[in-house]
């Protein structure tokens, strides 16, 4: 599921704009928002500026695999930004205009031409009506892209060439009027309450006309008389009565037209495929009358002769005044909008170069008599204009290595090493870069010393290829199988070489093919021996070769194909490899013979690619399986039939294979063309070449994975530690371990067992030290002899170990990109003297991934936009003083302006995960000794590690000792600084700094973290939420609980009364839930869910949300009475679903729904829907434990707290996987919230506690004679571990609480500890807590323990009988007893009363019948002065001091001594 995983895409883009061949354009009705849609599958968001049409690209959308064809927008609210956008390839999505998020995406078989969005009767907002190359016209809803219904023909049915939806003046429903494209007119009617269910929808009336093909329809909304058909060679007026033709108007010689509409009853506008509009007025007679509800066509005038004047007759024209001819045709569009009140008509043009001009066609719409005017577009730009206007140009990757005065070369190919940290880029001219790829970043984002340096970072360059270097492959990367030191590279050049990545040598040129290399890829592990050493490219000339590594020559050469090659599939066990072509033949070959085994067409073909598929699901290969969207042909064959180049589709792979990894539970086949074999833990930086267009050079996304670096700084930090500061940070737990002892029976076996287990820890940790030794000693030994190194220049053979570990770099640069600069100078000192931030230089280009791999990416042109915020914010006096050209100087005031302000009025999703990031890195850095990124420290850190160095230490190690200790402090002290800053701060700072629209970080998306499996991230979102949530204010969060409680779902007793959980839904459906259980997406709630899946969404963040609020700020809402009914909530009208009375007043009704959801979601047992472990159950957990004071009067306490001991009983079972604090196993992780639940809600109720749990073990004991143990017997039975160390907890930190209930908690101990321990030894060594009270004796000898209770009452236990009685013995607490030695007498002692009793117990006659304990004797006693006042705890002991003489000693200071 990617949606929940933490990924910071930054761009690079470099001194080229994208390719734009616009494909499809739309602008919002405000204009204030225009989108262009391109042949290559990019969708462009430009921001207009409403009065003068000045239009900046803002961003670009990635996500679509084939031309964009249409664009339509998704709501009738005017700012609601949201448009739905579909392809050639039946692919539609939503998409958020404002941060670029993808909504809402599916593949339909249908292919759209054409998308009208219509707000039907009786509907709440748009419908989408749409036709294409299927026979029906669909009606879909926008949001959830489900088709609602479908419009069938009766008559002669026919793929629908256009359509038009509109409302008759008098009527109530809606017309649909199309055309097919053999020319049948047809008319449905509808009502507005049609639906799938409902029977078909036919036509109610069709009629034939002469009109082949048309383009599109439209009736005119002047008066609806008349119809404007366009086709390609003329367009026709039709009466919209009879459907006649009125007059039609031949295209100008050598153009086709493309489709036009009315301005007026008598005026059109049709365009062409020249990209030229031209203006017709029709003849009058023709129309006269037709404004005339009576009109007919038998008026007299309509059938007349026709007369000269009868013909329509241009009178303007909208072109281009250059008239440059287009490579095809472009896309236009007229609209309406309205501005301020005021309408405008405009007529846009996006065209193959990628130009986008603008007419206004109200200029144009009235005639001057006898003249034909030409206009000239008001605006035009294009993606190159804006590219131009930067000055300086955005950065690319590797700009340091060109020279201003000679041509760039352009970047064609590139991959990256994340375990060598190493940037791999092809060029233009054949050459290969290989360079440090943190260095090259920081060099071209931040300031630092490193700009002063000349030729920094050094690079290596590969020369081999002449010609471009099409493509890079790292097979290493793919599969441990080959050796780490070769790349193969294929070029232009029809040659594919074999380097040695660290020589830098030349190992094999293989020049097998007869056309350039498309394309490198690794077969799947599962092949023959000899072919697994190979590697699969495939060539311009429709050639594939299997070229062997080892054996260095070519294995199969496979080049039958007539057709380029579209997919590659293998069947390994059969030993073949299967070729599909682009006319759908399919080649099977054999690998190692490399003879065609047969030749496939048709269905044949097509099943076997599907069975090659299946049998790919079973293992993860390293397949090329993308089907037939992918092209490996030479992409100029196919670019109009707009076949995206592999990048983006390696770029998807790249964002999807994110939590494959830790979550690989079921095969993942569709990873996509370079689907790699999943691997143990995340890259932190993966480095994505990225270009829109086969003939663009590259621009590059780095894509930074919050959760993967964390898990690297923190495995890095704990590899380093010695076993004892491991335990002593709490990261291997033996007291724990202690406490489950006693739980097991007392034999020796079992304690061996468990110091085995942290012997072996610490064991594990000892050889970890003994091998980081050994490296220091190694990166010394490195240090020592670069001298003389450098002088023979060689590389050592493995990087790795040559570098610091680079993930350090990697959190420098994320950091420095997302801390928000300038809004506190103090902290940014500290930032950038003790941590070792770098100061961004240019302001960043961002983006978002969203669900489906679909990405947003920001261009740097947008920042034009802002030239006059950044012209208005002050001047720094060093800046202007200093000689740097002045675009420089304003370059650095943006991004001074950009990092304080900017950045946080983009989108509340970047502003959410920006913070989120930063938040988790600062608190992980936090947690680490002495991390900063100054250069310096981070060496004296990693030589000077408390294990590395022996134990004598002198004086000047002392001092050294303090100074870092001192350093140490400070450091932790920054990271905290910088956390604070973001988490709670920074929206009243930015808001101080003068920013308009401060984007705050959106609830919904941190309430879905609540329970991250990253521990960092989740405390993060917690911590953020919290924050949010405080700073909202009473009024906030009370619209919060309003708009979110009608979300929140409904659950009775034992069964959801959630209407959807009524009829079971197919096993897919499920699993596909569960995937989007936790994907964020962002919208405000306006609007109903629009499908299953978005509900169930809404309801687990509902029940997060409300848990939040109820939990953390619950008691100012139960405990004002008047307040209270805020919690109502509609309460009235879901009475009736409600058992009555069933709550404790009405007004707490959503608290009450709350916590019935919460124990629903603890308690309810595992099914595919609700998997025993997810973030939400986890949760659910959690917001029980921290709110239990607000949902105890709604819960039935003792099943929470069994479901909660039934959860984290397993506890010693996953200990180890517990204790490095990398990320837990979703077992591990529920085990640790539930156990933080139990110790909260003990602490927070103790009396709830311990009174629940001594019923549930009375309970238990009565059931143990009778049945077969119950559910609860063995929940506690698995949980005591857990109960014991709670009632430790609750004796250390509530003593007086539980003196109350002394005689429970000993029941709860003897239930819960094993009594063959008590044997052997007294009750103060087997749980010593119980024994801190005077009230408690342990007799040995005689196997008793008496407990002084609250009441008065002695309870007397015998282990040996296993039975207990009790004694009335004082008249109020008893505050001490104590058991003589001989355990003959026991004597008690109370305070309220002062009396002294002493008590012997009598066995009946020979030991049979009841043992008697009978009151001896009884002594008053001094009365202590203002008992009230001192502890309770402390008033008196009673110590015997032989076997008949006590000692009482009281809290006063005071001793007496009785005698029995």
């Amino acid at each position: 599921m990617p949606g929940t995983n933490l990924i910071v895409p930054v761009v690079l883009w470099g001194k080229h704009a994208p390719t734009h061949c616009v494909s499809s354009v739309y602008l919002s009705r405000d204009q204030k928002t225009l989108v262009t849609g391109c042949y290559d599958g990019q969708i462009c968001i430009w921001q207009v500026d409403p009065d003068s049409l000045k239009m900046t690209p803002r961003c670009l959308l990635v996500g679509h695999t084939a031309p964009v064809t249409c664009l339509s927008r998704a709501s009738i609210i005017q700012d609601n930004n949201f448009i739905v956008s579909s392809s050639e390839a039946g692919e539609m999505c939503t998409w958020d205009l404002v941060d670029g998020k993808c909504r809402e995406s599916v593949k339909l078989s249908q292919i759209h031409t054409n998308i009208q969005a219509y707000h039907m009767c009786n509907s709440e907002d748009l419908r989408l009506f749409c036709n294409g190359y299927y026979a029906e016209i669909l009606i879909m809803d926008p949001f959830s892209l489900e088709i609602l219904f479908s419009l069938s023909s009766k008559m002669n049915p026919d793929w629908i060439s256009a359509l038009h939806v509109l409302r008759p003046s008098s009527r109530k429903d809606d017309v649909v009027l199309a055309i097919s494209i053999t020319g049948t007119v047809k008319v449905w009617s509808l009502l507005g309450h049609e639906n799938k269910q409902s029977e078909p929808i036919y036509e109610n009336e069709s009629k034939q006309i002469r009109c082949l093909n048309a383009l599109s329809l439209n009736c005119c909304a002047y008066n609806q008389r008349t119809v404007l058909i366009v086709c390609a060679k003329y367009c026709q007026i039709y009466d919209a009565g009879d459907f006649s033709v009125l007059c039609s108007i031949q295209a100008p010689s050598g153009e086709r037209w493309m489709s036009g509409d009315f301005l007026a009853p008598d005026r059109v506008l049709v365009y062409s495929t020249e990209g030229k509009g031209y203006l017709y007025k029709l003849p009058a007679n023709k129309l006269r009358g037709r404004a005339i509800i009576s009109s007919v066509p038998d008026h007299k005038g309509f059938h007349g002769p026709t007369v000269d004047h009868d013909s329509p007759v241009l009178f303007g024209i909208l072109a281009h005044p250059d008239n440059k001819l287009l490579s095809c045709p472009p896309a236009m569009r007229f609209v309406i909008t309205s501005v301020g009140g005021k309408q405008r008509r405009l007529l846009l043009r996006g065209d193959s170069a990628g130009v986008v001009s603008v007419w206004n066609v109200d200029d144009a719409a009235v005639p001057t008599p006898n003249q034909m005017s030409s206009h000239a577009p008001i605006v035009m730009t294009s993606l190159d204009i804006a590219w131009e206007d930067m000055n300086p140009s955005p950065v690319g990757i590797l700009d340091q290595l060109n020279h201003p005065e000679e041509q760039e070369i352009k970047l064609t190919a590139s991959i990256y090493l994340l375990a060598a940290n190493r940037l791999v880029v092809g060029r233009e001219d054949g050459s290969i870069v290989i360079v440090n790829a943190t260095h090259t970043v920081q060099l071209q984002l931040l300031h630092g010393n490193h700009q002063q340096l000349d030729d920094w970072p050094p690079h290596q360059l590969l020369l081999g290829h002449n010609g471009r270097v099409n493509c890079l492959l790292y097979p290493h990367h793919v599969h441990q199988r080959y050796d780490k030191s070769h790349l193969v590279s294929g070029g232009i050049d029809f040659a594919v070489c074999l380097w040695d990545l660290f020589s830098g040598a030349l190992l094999h040129r293989f020049c097998v093919h007869a056309g350039e290399i498309t394309q490198l890829i690794v077969p799947p592990h599962n092949c023959s021996p000899r072919i697994q050493k190979c590697i699969c490219s495939v060539a311009s000339d429709h050639s594939v070769t299997l070229l062997s590594l080892t054996e260095r020559k070519c294995v199969t050469l496979a080049s039958r194909h007539l057709f380029p090659v579209l997919t590659i599939k293998w069947r390994p066990a059969d030993d073949f490899m299967v070729v599909g072509c682009s006319d759908g033949t399919v080649f099977v070959w054999q690998m190692e013979t490399g003879h065609v085994d047969r030749v496939l067409h048709g269905m044949i073909a097509e099943e076997v690619l599907a069975a090659c598929d299946e049998a790919l699901a079973d293992d993860l290969g390293g397949s090329l399986s993308t089907g037939s969207s992918d092209g490996l042909a030479n992409p100029a064959v196919h670019f109009f039939r707009g076949l995206r180049h592999r990048n983006l589709t390696a770029m998807r792979a790249a964002t999807q294979r994110g939590l494959a990894a830790l979550q690989q539970s079921g095969p993942a086949g569709s990873a996509g063309p370079l689907a790699e074999p999943a691997r143990a833990r995340r890259a932190q930086l993966t480095v994505q070449g990225f270009r829109s267009n086969p003939a663009d050079p590259e621009s590059h996304i780095l894509f930074f994975d919050i959760e993967g670096l964390i898990v690297e700084l923190l495995s890095e930090e704990y590899s380093a530690m010695s076993p004892a500061s491991l335990e002593a940070a709490g990261l291997i737990t033996s007291e724990y371990m202690k406490v489950a002892a006693l739980t097991q029976s007392a034999s020796p076996d079992a304690t061996k067992r468990i110091s085995g287990i942290l012997a072996k820890m610490k064991e594990g940790a000892e050889t970890m030290q003994t091998k980081l030794q050994a490296k220091a000693e190694q990166l010394k030994g490195h240090i020592d002899n670069k001298e003389d190194a450098s002088q023979k220049r060689q590389r050592p053979r493995d990087m790795s170990l040559a570098e610091p570990p680079h993930t350090m770099e990697i959190a420098q640069i994320l950091i420095s990109l997302l801390h928000a600069w300038g809004l506190d100078p103090d902290l940014d000192r500290v930032c950038e003297s003790k941590l070792g931030l770098l100061r961004p230089m240019v302001p960043v280009c961002f983006g978002v991934v969203s669900r489906h791999g679909h990405m947003a990416v920001q261009l740097p042109t947008w920042l034009g936009s802002w030239s006059a915020a950044c012209a208005s914010a002050p001047d720094d006096p060093l800046l202007i003083t200093s000689d740097l050209p002045p675009e420089l100087v304003r370059q650095e005031k943006l991004t001074r302006l950009f990092s304080s302000k900017l950045h946080w009025e983009l989108s509340t999703t970047l502003t959410t995960n920006h913070l989120l990031s930063i938040v988790a890195l600062a608190n992980t850095l936090m947690s680490m000794s002495n991390a900063s990124f100054v250069p310096e420290q981070e060496v004296i850190r990693r030589l000077h590690r408390p294990s590395t160095r022996n134990s004598s230490s002198w004086a000047a190690d002392e001092e050294r000792e303090e100074q870092l200790a001192a350093q140490q402090a400070h450091i932790k002290q920054g990271w905290s600084l910088l956390a604070t800053l973001h988490c709670v701060l920074l929206p009243d700072k930015v808001v101080a700094a003068g920013a308009k629209s401060f984007k705050r970080p959106q609830v919904e998306m941190l309430a879905r973290r609540w329970q991250h499996h990253c521990l960092e991230v989740r405390e993060a979102a917690q911590a953020l939420l919290l924050a949010e949530l405080g700073r909202l204010g009473p009024k906030g969060r009370k619209t919060l609980v309003d708009n979110w409680a009608q979300f929140l779902p409904l659950y009775t007793h034992t069964e959801s009364i959630n209407p959807h959980a009524a009829h079971k839904e197919p096993a897919e459906k499920i699993q596909q839930v569960q995937e989007e259980e936790f994907e964020e997406e962002e919208e405000e709630i306006i609007r109903k869910p629009s499908s299953l899946a978005e509900l169930k969404r809404k309801q687990t963040t509902a029940v997060v949300l409300l848990g939040v609020i109820g939990a953390e700020f619950g008691q100012d809402i139960t405990s004002e009475g008047a307040a209270g009914n805020k919690r109502r909530k509609d309460g009235d009208s879901r009475k009736s679903s409600v058992v009555e009375g069933f709550t404790l007043s009405s007004s707490n009704n959503l608290a009450r729904l709350t916590a019935l959801a919460l124990t629903h979601l603890l308690l309810s047992p595992a099914c595919p829907r609700l998997p025993a472990h997810t973030p939400l159950r986890r949760a659910a957990v959690d917001l029980l434990g921290r709110g239990f004071t607000v949902w105890e009067p709604y819960l039935d306490v003792s099943h929470v707290l069994l479901g909660l001991l039934e959860m984290c009983c397993d506890a010693d079972k996953l200990v180890p996987s517990m204790t490095y604090g990398l990320p837990l196993t979703p077992q591990a992780d529920s085990c640790r919230t539930a156990r933080h639940a139990l110790t909260l809600i003990a602490t927070a109720r103790p009396a709830a506690f311990i009174t629940t749990m001594a019923r549930e073990v009375a309970r238990c004991a009565a059931a143990a004679q009778s049945a077969p143990p119950s559910a609860a017997y063995l929940a506690l039975h698995k949980g005591r571990a857990e109960v014991l160390r709670g009632i430790e907890l609750l004796i250390d930190r509530m003593h007086n609480e539980v003196a109350e209930l002394l005689v429970e908690v000993m029941d709860i101990i003897l239930h819960c500890v094993d009594q063959s321990h008590l044997k052997s030894k007294g009750l103060n060594e087997v749980f010593p807590a119980i024994c801190r009270y005077n009230q408690v004796s342990h007799c040995p000898a005689t196997r008793r323990i008496a407990v002084g209770s609250h009441t008065g009452q002695l309870a007397m236990y015998e282990l040996r009988a296993g039975r207990c009685q009790s004694l009335a013995a004082h008249a109020g607490p008893v505050t001490a007893c104590a058991f003589s030695p001989d355990g003959r007498y026991l004597v008690s002692y109370a305070t309220a009363d002062n009396r002294l009793s002493f008590w012997q117990s009598t066995a009946g006659m020979f030991g049979l019948g009841a043992a008697q304990t009978r009151c001896v004797k009884c002594y008053s006693t001094a009365p202590m002065a203002d008992v009230a006042r001192l502890n309770p705890a402390r008033l008196a002991r009673l110590v015997w001091t032989n076997s008949r003489t006590v000692t009482l000693m009281l809290a006063d200071g005071s001793e007496t001594r009785f005698n029995v």
